[in-house]
């Protein structure tokens, strides 16, 4: 059930690109995964990332996991409400589950390793 309209990483994150900025979060099969979401831990607005670099934590019932920059980076919105209201990455993961908006540093995207979702979905079991 991914949709079409976006990039996924053989991490398990999904990538939206729209008007120079990059929302991103976890995919359906990440969340599941997990189990249920207790704790998510994000950058601070104004962060540089590198690609392949933690932006931050999502902590279950199960584990804890790192979430990966898909690309190098500057964050420039986070998710606030995953503060209060954490679970909304497992009832909303391509929605209001969201964790981070990144300005994709100049070339940054054009050098990254996203799947459409046809390949992403070859890699899941």
């Amino acid at each position: 059930m991914n949709p079409d309209d976006l990039q996924y990483t053989a991490e398990h994150e999904w990538i939206r690109l729209t008007d120079g900025t990059a929302r991103l979060g976890i995919t359906a099969y990440a969340q599941e995964a997990l189990g249920d979401i207790v704790f998510v831990t994000l950058p601070a607005v104004g962060t540089e990332l590198e690609s392949g670099a933690s932006l931050g934590e999502v902590e279950s019932t199960k584990s804890v996991s790192d979430v990966y920059a898909p690309f190098a980076g500057t964050v420039t919105a986070v998710n606030d409400a995953l503060d209060g209201n954490p679970e909304l990455v497992n009832s909303d993961p391509f929605g209001e589950g969201w964790m981070v908006e990144l300005r994709p540093a100049d070339g940054a995207v054009d050098g990254a390793a996203l799947l459409d979702r046809a390949a992403y979905d070859a890699l899941l079991p």
